[in-house]
């Protein structure tokens, strides 16, 4: 790497240090400057208070935790042609706020933007009351809503960015904490098109979120050592799936291994396998969270890695994969 390289390598991971949380606040405040239509309703998340509303006290709301009111009055927002950004936890919107989702928001087809924090096990450290491990299963499954994951703080901007124009609902997915950059420079996200990180013929991971992505480009290595090439894509979008991709996975490659911090059920992994078994059947393995409740408290990174996802089982899955085409 020259030193211009290296520079300009410097500059991006220091543009992008902070959480996605962080970055997300940075990008809606930027959004807002160049469209009057942004306004900010917030439900006590924190941050948002000291960065969107000093900047614009007359477009942020704070409706306090009322996470279904929250959704209510950001879908009268959007019918009035405003462009609400909602924030919450991504387990009170997916669970205690689901109906006025369904209702209000997507039934309507409205353009309200549902930020949503500490996704998956990413506030473990609250215990198992906060472990939000449901909410891509329940969130896909309504009409018109569009579900993205970004894998890292450069994707976060990204996402906000790309979906902006979107006429529809989106629910953009985040967690807590910092994790690292999987990214040296800035990203193209096309909402409903899956980003190839990795090149293989011989088996595909298919990944979302920070972690999981991370974990399968170190298995893509690993894999590599052992002589099998993996594919490996950041399925940033849930809904819409990227259906082609798969397809081509399905019939490039001996088989797929899905990775995400979600329940093993109805999640990314879910989403994979009705679209193999509808056009192109192959082996899949899904890699997430066990159909239980966890008992654990802990750091993102760690819970998942208790819970069984980790580079070792993205490894041991496509090996099996492989081992049976072969």
């Amino acid at each position: 790497m020259t030193a211009a390289m290296a520079e300009r390598a410097d500059t991006f991971a220091e543009h992008y240090a902070g959480s996605g949380r962080e970055i997300h606040r940075r990008a809606l405040i930027e959004l807002a400057r160049t469209d009057p239509r942004v306004f900010c309703v917030d439900t006590d998340t924190g941050g948002l208070e000291t960065t969107f509303a000093v900047e614009f006290p007359e477009r942020y709301v704070n409706l306090g935790i009322a996470e279904a009111n929250l959704m209510g009055v950001a879908a009268g927002m959007a019918s009035a042609g405003l462009r609400p950004y909602a924030h919450t936890l991504s387990g009170f919107a997916a669970a205690r706020a689901c109906e006025q989702i369904k209702i209000d928001i997507a039934y309507n087809d409205l353009p309200v933007r549902i930020v949503v924090t500490h996704g998956g096990l990413s506030s473990g450290h609250y215990g198992p009351t906060h472990h939000a491990v449901e909410d891509l299963a329940i969130l896909r499954t309504l009409p018109n809503l569009t579900v993205v994951v970004p894998a890292d703080a450069a994707e976060v901007e990204q996402a906000v960015l790309a979906t902006a124009g979107l006429p529809g609902p989106v629910v953009i997915r985040l967690g807590r904490a910092a994790t690292p950059l999987i990214h040296d420079t800035t990203p193209e996200l096309v909402p409903g098109r899956a980003a190839r990180l990795r090149d293989g013929t011989d088996v595909t991971i298919v990944a979302t979120g920070p972690w999981p992505v991370l974990m399968a480009l170190q298995a893509h290595v690993e894999l590599a050592a052992l002589g099998i090439r993996a594919r490996v894509l950041n399925m940033h979008t849930i809904k819409p799936l990227d259906r082609a991709a798969v397809i081509a996975a399905a019939r490039e490659t001996a088989g797929l291994v899905t990775v995400e911090d979600h329940l093993v059920i109805g999640g990314l992994g879910g989403a994979v396998c009705e679209v193999v078994t509808e056009t192109r059947p192959c082996p899949v393995r899904r890699i997430g969270v066990p159909d239980r409740f966890g008992d654990e408290v802990g750091d993102e990174h760690d819970l998942l890695v208790a819970a069984g996802v980790s580079p070792e089982r993205i490894v041991a899955a496509a090996r099996e994969i492989v081992g049976r085409a072969g």
